[in-house]
């Protein structure tokens, strides 16, 4: 593991789950520990992934523990009994997992939440981004009516942020049924085809910071902010989509400072 990959650490993902355990269990070099306090520092949670490894090291350890090898007596020393063992490492894991629970980041995985309006995002990327004839239904070329038509049909003043810093130029725009009322998609290609859409719709619930759902090889970030639930979708790498969702959320009047 060379400096530079250790230096800047990705978004959460296998390697990035990994390089924390390797760092709980006291497997990385100079570097590696550095940028991963580092990180640590600064990010609560990871800091809650880290308290829960940890905690899960400790039940596993208490659970499986066994005599010392050299006691020098003709004696068996004392085991802890069994049901005692258990019972300690159901309580550390238990630990763990509660404080996985209160950080936020460990209840999506348990309980699977993912809001509605992110998972039809994730689909409504799935279904026109591939299509070449009928992509949207209003081109870009006709960005102000498609803006005006889209925030009156959602009853909310919309817009359809630059990503040309990324490589990306809007292709158009859509209306789509949302779980209780109408959705907007805005479609976006850079220089190679590649595409991304926004999906955006009234939801109920109060602001949250950003989440990733992950299928295949499609990623959406979404986040909920004053009302509306927002999802930008692609296949580019994590990191990357990440940081367009950041200057997306900015550029729509989020505060996605507040999140990082």
């Amino acid at each position: 593991m060379n400096e530079e990959t250790t230096s800047k650490l990705p978004d959460p993902d296998e390697a990035h789950l990994q390089m924390l355990s390797a760092w709980v269990d006291n497997e990385l070099s100079g570097p590696g520990q550095a940028a991963v306090a580092e990180r640590l520092a600064n990010d609560p949670q990871d800091s809650a992934r880290v308290a829960d490894y940890r905690a899960q090291n400790a039940g596993l350890k208490a659970l499986f523990a066994t005599p010392q090898d050299n006691v020098q007596c003709i004696f068996l020393p004392r085991r802890t009994p069994w049901w005692r063992s258990a019972g300690m490492a159901g309580g550390w894991l238990a630990a763990g997992l509660l404080c996985g629970l209160a950080s936020g980041w460990l209840k999506p995985y348990l309980f699977n939440e993912q809001p509605a309006f992110a998972k039809r995002a994730d689909i409504a990327y799935a279904v026109y981004a591939p299509e070449q004839r009928h992509p949207v239904e209003v081109a870009a070329a006709e960005e102000a009516h498609l803006i005006s038509w889209l925030s009156k049909r959602l009853n909310h003043p919309l817009a359809a942020p630059s990503l040309q810093e990324y490589g990306y130029t809007l292709v158009g725009g859509r209306l789509l049924p949302g779980e209780a009322g109408p959705a907007a998609q805005f479609m976006y290609q850079d220089g190679e085809g590649e595409r991304l859409t926004l999906y955006v719709t009234a939801v109920a619930k109060d602001a949250t910071a950003f989440r990733l759902l992950h299928e295949g090889k499609r990623s959406t970030f979404y986040w909920i902010s004053e009302g509306m639930g927002y999802a930008l979708s692609g296949q580019t790498s994590v990191a990357r989509l990440r940081s367009m969702a950041i200057d997306v959320c900015s550029a729509l009047g989020g505060h996605p400072e507040a999140w990082r």
